[in-house]
């Protein structure tokens, strides 16, 4: 057996319909010979899309990529309730779908915009108790999911041609579009539910600097070793993040756990910290001066 090595930095995988999250990580997971990663939020088994993969020492940053908004491109077929709010659920109620008007549906998409409540799926993969709501609604057991603020940032109407609407929705962590698209349906008075999901954009990653599982095989097979700009630096998802420059004796202090006093006050909050250009974690700054690690590379500069 080959034994694994070490491997960091974040992978964007354009996972396929029809597999689940976990998944498509192990399959890149095996294709790259590594031995610790992590996926930074889910997709359903039925969506596609952009899926940033945290490898080695970036798994430490992965809770930071949650917190970004997404991009999806989705259709939404009228008239046909599922009992799991996609189209891999049995059908629970239909209606037939009236010509709306074009005006008539941007009038709807519109009470959608802005910050809105939702309640997610009960097969959505939010846990109750430590156990996945989606597995305990297969079950048949009792779930109570809570009702949640979200935002949506855009929601633009792609293609009107009855039954089906096709979006493009940019909204905040926490959003569940099969929901949104029920309420959509729901709104309008017919039912609805998902019968397409692509990811477009998580955080700063796109389809555009993606690549399929068949790709990323392609090129490990091509290449002797790691395939050369597969593996993105590890601080890419943290551009949202202000940066922090540290000298050698504030990193010093700060990778020894020691609390660091700026010279100078920032605005508190969550950091990217640097020290001569080179990534070596996160910290938080609190009362303006005081830098607090929250995580740090192991592999970063040492003194």
């Amino acid at each position: 057996m080959t034994s694994k090595f070490s491997v960091n930095g974040v992978l964007v995988v354009n996972k396929p319909a029809g597999i689940s999250s976990n998944k498509c990580l192990q399959i890149a997971k095996r294709l790259l010979n590594a031995d610790k990663a992590g996926h930074t939020g889910s997709l359903d088994p039925l969506a596609c899309g952009v899926l940033p993969l945290c490898f080695g020492e970036a798994t430490k940053v992965a809770q930071y990529l949650l917190d970004s908004d997404k991009t999806y491109r989705t259709v939404v077929q009228l008239g046909v309730k599922t009992v799991s709010g996609d189209r891999d659920g049995a059908v629970v109620a239909t209606k037939e779908v009236p010509e709306f008007s074009p005006e008539q549906i941007l009038a709807v998409l519109e009470e959608f915009k802005g910050t809105i409540t939702q309640q997610p799926s009960i097969y959505s993969a939010l846990k109750q108790n430590g156990v996945p709501l989606y597995k305990l609604a297969r079950a048949g057991k009792e779930i109570i999911p809570k009702f949640r603020d979200i935002q949506i940032h855009a929601l633009e109407l792609l293609r009107w041609e009855r039954p089906e609407l096709e979006l493009r929705v940019r909204c905040s962590k926490g959003s569940y579009i099969r929901t949104l698209a029920e309420d959509i349906g729901e709104k309008l008075g017919t039912g609805a539910h998902l019968s397409f999901l692509q990811r477009e954009e998580a955080g700063p990653f796109s389809l555009e600097n993606s690549l399929t599982l068949e790709e990323l095989e392609s090129a490990v097979i091509a290449g002797e070793g790691l395939p050369p700009n597969v593996l993105l630096p590890i601080d890419l998802p943290l551009q949202h993040l202000p940066a922090l420059q540290l000298n050698q004796v504030e990193t010093r202090r700060l990778q020894q756990g020691q609390l660091v006093l700026l010279a100078a006050p920032v605005e508190d909050g969550i950091k990217r910290v640097y020290f001569d250009s080179a990534f070596i974690g996160v910290g938080e700054v609190k009362s303006g001066n005081e830098l607090s690690a929250k995580r740090l590379l192991s592999y970063s500069t040492t003194f």
